[in-house]
């Protein structure tokens, strides 16, 4: 066998896509799913393309997806405005049927004309639908190719955050089971340690099927107030790290010493890992949700935004939250915030004295412009969004409002 084997075939994309689609579960494939305004946009795009103007000023004319590339980052690429990315999608419409099935090894093409630029999986002058000669390295393939689509952002920057915030009404940390005891009657815990739960006499802690048996363990529940308002918008629970369920709380009989037995309450017993900070007696546990693989089409919203920096997540003594950090803002589900939203960050605009004149009035500065940043988890009241790229940090009170078209 030769080092390199040919092979014909149709346009990278469309096999790729062919393929993805008959690998995807069904649960996996709905989180892959386009609204009809994102198709709807594309499609209008796709009719000739987009002004060469709203290019990137490097965009190259050809590209050859990476492992560990990001949609965003292609986005960014090809596009002065990388939310726009149904616009980019729009550009190869017909090659690619859905934006977040691109895998690495496919090559793009930069095809312009007339003023307008389009995205292209073939060559320019070269029809998507004629079979190419590509060259492969024989290797053996055992994982799916839906496993390996480029995701929106680099995954280890959120997926800690999809589960860990937890935005609650103030009285569900007080009802929810508690940590008692641990073993060797120890103060504080870590990983690996064995501990005692005791849940509501009306809500017991049971190891039966159907019953929870992955839990995350929190402290506190610390109100998130508007910056503006000063109104609570909810509670942020503290998270520490998670627990395994051993043992369901039970009773047990006792020997009573005159010849009986008496019956005695008996914790339910739990296992601790991956805690990010000790934990006590007294902190609480709540079931874990289901891990879902979300993939995130980056967009502008479709309501007018005007949001502000309600905390920084993770940091109770930080003043500015950094690239990558997440911050909590004061919009959310309620008010029409959804994951994927792409939101242009603003400066709070400093209050201060003007000394120049007699008078040495107070005088508050404009806000500028400062980044971006991507919801990527909403609650009723409030949402989580990661920061993409900003000049300066980031700190309560910052505006976010909608990315400039």
């Amino acid at each position: 066998m030769t080092a390199f084997t040919s092979v014909r075939r149709t346009a990278l994309g469309a096999l790729t896509i062919i393929a993805g689609a008959l690998l995807v579960a069904p649960a996996q494939a709905q989180n892959h799913s386009v609204s009809s305004g994102q198709r709807a946009t594309a499609q209008q795009v796709s009719e000739r393309g987009i002004p060469l103007s709203e290019l990137a000023p490097n965009a190259p004319d050809t590209y050859t997806v990476q492992r560990g590339d990001t949609l965003w980052g292609i986005a960014g690429l090809y596009l002065k405005r990388p939310w726009r990315w149904p616009e980019l999608w729009g550009m190869n419409l017909k090659a690619i049927a859905n934006p977040h099935l691109i895998y690495p090894g496919q090559t793009l093409y930069l095809d312009k004309d007339g003023g307008y630029a389009r995205l292209r999986t073939t060559p320019p002058g070269v029809s998507e639908s004629e079979p190419q000669t590509v060259r492969v390295s024989p290797r053996t393939r055992s994982d799916s190719l839906a496993s390996t689509a480029l995701p929106t952002l680099k995954s280890h920057l959120i997926e800690p955050f999809l589960v860990e915030p937890l935005v609650v009404d103030a009285q569900v940390l007080q009802r929810a089971p508690r940590i008692v005891a641990t073993t060797e009657d120890r103060v504080l815990m870590a990983s690996g340690d064995r501990a005692y739960v005791r849940g509501d006499a009306s809500a017991p802690v049971r190891a039966e099927p159907g019953e929870p048996r992955f839990f995350r363990v929190f402290r506190d529940a610390v109100a998130m107030k508007d910056p503006v308002t000063g109104e609570i918008l909810g509670y942020e629970a503290q998270y520490l790290g998670k627990a395994e369920l051993v043992r369901g709380e039970s009773f047990e009989d006792i020997p009573n010493g005159k010849g009986g037995y008496v019956s005695e309450y008996v914790p339910a017993t739990v296992d601790l890992s991956g805690t990010k900070e000790e934990i006590r007696a007294g902190d609480r546990i709540l079931p874990a949700p289901a891990r879902v693989f979300n993939s995130y089409t980056p967009r502008a919203p479709h309501i007018d935004v005007d949001a502000r920096v309600v905390s920084i997540y993770g940091s109770f003594s930080a003043a500015y939250a950094a690239q990558n950090q997440v911050v909590a803002i004061n919009m959310g589900a309620q008010d029409g915030i959804e994951p994927g939203h792409v939101l242009s960050l603003l400066t709070k605009g400093d209050r201060i004295k003007d000394v120049t004149g007699d008078a040495k009035t107070t005088i508050k500065l404009p806000s500028e412009s400062n980044g971006t940043a991507m919801v990527f988890r909403t609650f009723d009241r409030v949402s989580y969004a990661l920061i993409l790229e900003i000049r300066s940090g980031v700190r309560v009170g910052d505006r976010l409002i909608n990315p400039q078209e």
